[in-house]
C-alpha cells in the first residue's frame, strides 16, 4: 500500500461518486494508471463497495437503541446459531462480537420507543442462545461513518 493508493482511497471514502478522470487529477495520476489502482483496490477487497449515506430520520427510523447480549454458552454451534439469527433482522444495522461480557453489541433502529419494544420482545429476547439482553438509548449520533484515519497513517511513513 504506497501513498497514492492511500490517497485514491481517501477521495474515494469523502465522494465515492468520484469519476475517474477527477481521482487521477486528485492524486496526481493520468487516468489508465489511476484505472488500474482502482479496479487493483477493488480485486483485492480494500474496496468492498460504494453506497449512499441515507439519513435515518428523513426515512423514518427515528429510535435507535445499542443492545448488548450475553450468550448462554460460547461454543460454536451457539455463537454460529446466534449469528445466522443476526442476519434475518434488518433493524440490527451493526453487530460486533465483543471479548469479554456481554459478547455482542447490536446497533438497533426502530420507527419509535413502540416499534423497539415489539422488536425486543417478539425477535430479540428470542433469538437462539440468548441468555441476558441490556438495553440502552441513543440520545444523539455525534460520529457516523467516519471514513478510516489514511492521512494519519500516510503521516507514520
Amino acid at each position: 500500500m504506497d501513498n497514492i493508493n492511500r490517497k485514491i482511497l481517501a477521495e474515494l471514502q469523502l465522494d465515492g461518486r468520484l469519476s475517474v478522470t477527477d481521482l487521477a487529477d486528485r492524486v496526481g495520476l493520468s487516468l489508465s494508471p489511476c484505472h488500474r489502482r482502482v479496479r487493483t483496490l477493488e480485486q483485492s477487497g480494500i474496496i468492498q463497495g460504494y453506497r449512499a449515506h441515507l439519513d435515518p430520520c428523513s426515512l423514518g427510523f427515528n429510535f435507535s437503541a445499542i443492545v448488548f447480549v450475553t450468550l448462554r454458552e460460547g461454543d460454536r454451534k451457539a455463537i454460529e446459531s446466534f449469528e445466522t439469527a443476526l442476519t434475518d433482522i434488518p433493524q440490527i444495522i451493526q453487530a460486533q462480537r465483543l471479548f469479554g461480557d456481554p459478547d455482542y453489541i447490536l446497533h438497533v433502529i426502530t420507527r419509535d420507543l413502540i416499534a423497539f419494544q415489539k422488536l425486543y420482545d417478539e425477535q430479540l429476547s428470542g433469538m437462539p442462545g440468548v441468555q441476558r439482553l441490556t438495553s440502552t438509548l441513543v440520545m444523539k449520533t455525534v460520529i457516523q461513518d467516519r471514513p478510516l484515519p489514511l492521512a494519519t497513517a500516510m503521516q507514520g511513513r
